[in-house]
């Protein structure tokens, strides 16, 4: 009987003849000369990310992806992550911890901790020794690279791998292990090192050849390609007001003791959600009182007019402007609002992006000159007729809605451009407060395996949009790399202009959308392209335990996003 099957590769349009239990990396080997150049690090079967390592038994659609693609990026990253730490453990003393924490600076933030001498409490390395040991790690990176060591991949009894991780002193891996409640599950090894990382790594550390380490803060920073020139590592950016808020929630979590998903499940098994929930939303009330209470000291000192709230999608905007107004009234302010949106020019006249579909996300979407027009005029106590804009029809009406500042007014503008000084441009300076938002997640999955941000705020848009806008996650997801590309060149550039910078994220959240998140991305069809992203999101919802929504507030700007808001929207 014949073993050979027949598999679709996606990449060249045709049938393929392989044998059953030829790896993908077999496969890319002996299709090169058709791949015209392109060196995969990973592939989509039947529309799920999978390592080339992955061994074919039946008949399947493939495509080989690189490592500039979205999903070869993640690809590429995780494995530098599993090289980073093989190099802690070969240069490092026993006992010495990787943290890789969060995205910042265009890198990613680690930092290395042992235990005290006289407490047994883990501390920072001291920032002096920082430079040597990020020279050592480097180099050691780099044998590795050039050795070209393979990344084994191993799947057993969960309660197997838990065993070596606690052999290894992996407590937080150990933690989420527990509480997933798997049979079986995976992990790495890499020369005599073993780790878990949530996805596919590469095939051999020879793959990644392009990165840096550079000593930052208490910690350094993990360079990979930089994704518009990717032969050469990226640069980094100065992220200063970013990295406080990050260190500022992180402190939060601590004093919670919860910085993983393994301890806020043990938590939700404790029946602490309820105290959690509670704890989280007073600090968002005590943050955006906070900044309240500087724009009023500015009022009263002859500035802070304007109000521009801006931030990236799904970050919380609208709901932060709300609240945000409540205080301001507790001040004795009178704010109004104003929404960007209203100021969008018609759609025909809107510029195209560089697939051809309209920019929204442009800057010169807006009517700028209409809307320094009116906000000058509001400023010289003018009444002004406020624009709405007709989504439908793709442009503005007047509906006769009127607006003139008064005694005490201030005006709260909300929309993703504020921090942008073109925007403003025509208004002085004094009279602008700018208030970045944006959900900065600081929990981890585990010490080697963070939390990005932009999942967190793409599982919000996706329940949003099914809830109040009719949208699939097919359609939310398949818009998602352009608003990532607007965000890029628009909005991210200009978060350093924030005065105030308020981390909408909240620690319990993810819990909460579990449920209504796994539910929306189980109807992605897996014949479409789509559903590789909606499996990995399911799959990372999987390692959270439910938490209910009943004790989640209507204030919180959670709601925004679930329903059961006391806003209107």
């Amino acid at each position: 009987m014949s073993n050979t099957l027949k598999i679709y590769c996606k990449n060249i349009g045709e049938y393929i003849d392989i044998k059953g239990g030829e790896t993908l990396l077999e496969l890319a080997a002996r299709l090169a000369p058709q791949l015209g150049g392109l060196e995969p690090i990973c592939a989509y079967v039947n529309n799920k990310t999978e390592p080339l390592q992955y061994q074919v038994f039946g008949p399947k659609q493939v495509e080989f992806l690189g490592a500039t693609s979205p999903a070869g990026r993640r690809v590429y990253v995780r494995s530098l992550c599993m090289m980073l730490y093989c190099a802690v453990r070969h240069c490092l003393t026993p006992g010495t911890r990787l943290h890789i924490e969060h995205s910042i600076s265009g890198g990613y933030y680690c930092r290395l901790t042992e235990a005290d001498t006289l407490t047994g409490r883990q501390v920072n390395v001291s920032r002096d020794r920082i430079p040597a040991i990020v020279d050592s790690l480097r180099r050691e990176m780099r044998s590795l690279q050039q050795r070209d060591v393979v990344f084994e991949r191993k799947e057993r009894l969960t309660s197997d791998i838990i065993g070596k991780f606690k052999d290894e002193g992996l407590t937080d891996k150990v933690l989420l292990l527990e509480t997933v409640h798997e049979l079986y599950s995976t992990y790495y090894r890499l020369d005599g090192v073993i780790d878990s990382f949530y996805g596919a790594l590469a095939p051999s550390t020879g793959c990644l050849d392009v990165f840096d380490l550079h000593p930052y803060k208490e910690g350094f920073l993990l360079m990979p390609r930089d994704h518009r020139n990717p032969s050469v590592p990226a640069a980094e950016v100065k992220q200063e007001k970013m990295y406080e808020a990050y260190v500022d929630y992180l402190h939060f979590n601590e004093v919670l003791g919860i910085s993983n998903v393994g301890q806020l499940n043990k938590a939700v098994e404790s029946n602490r959600s309820m105290a959690l929930i509670n704890v989280a939303e007073a600090l968002h009330d005590k943050k955006i009182a906070a900044i309240a209470d500087e724009i009023t000291r500015r009022y009263r000192e002859g500035g802070a007019r304007i109000v521009l709230i801006a931030g990236p999608s799904s970050s919380g905007k609208t709901t932060t402007s709300k609240r945000l107004a409540i205080y301001l009234m507790t001040n004795l302010l009178s704010p109004k609002v104003i929404s960007l949106d209203n100021y969008f020019i018609n759609r025909d006249d809107t510029p195209r992006d560089e697939t051809g579909d309209y920019d929204f996300e442009s800057l010169y979407a807006l009517d700028l000159k209409q809307f320094n027009a009116d906000l000058a005029a509001l400023l010289r106590g003018e009444e002004i007729n406020l624009p709405t804009y007709n989504f439908e029809l793709g442009r503005r009406v007047y509906k006769g809605n009127k607006m003139r500042l008064g005694p005490n007014s201030v005006l709260l503008i909300e929309g993703i451009h504020g921090l942008n000084p073109e925007l403003t441009s025509e208004i002085e300076e004094r009279m602008k407060y700018r208030v970045y938002v944006s959900s900065l997640t600081t929990l981890h999955i585990d010490d080697h395996n963070w939390i990005p941000t932009t999942d967190n705020r793409l599982l919000r848009r996706i329940i949003r949009d099914h809830k109040y806008r009719g949208t699939s996650a097919v359609e939310t997801i398949r818009r998602w790399p352009s608003v990532r590309r607007g965000e890029e060149k628009w909005i991210f550039p200009f978060q350093e202009n924030a005065d105030s910078t308020f981390n909408s994220s909240l620690i319990f959240e993810l819990g909460v959308m579990k449920d209504y998140g796994e539910a929306i991305l189980r109807d992605v069809p897996n014949d479409c392209p789509e559903y590789a992203e909606a499996y990995r999101l399911r799959r990372f919802l999987s390692y959270f335990r439910q938490i209910g929504d009943k004790a989640v507030p209507t204030t919180s700007l959670l709601r925004e996003f679930l329903g059961g808001s006391s806003f209107k929207y």
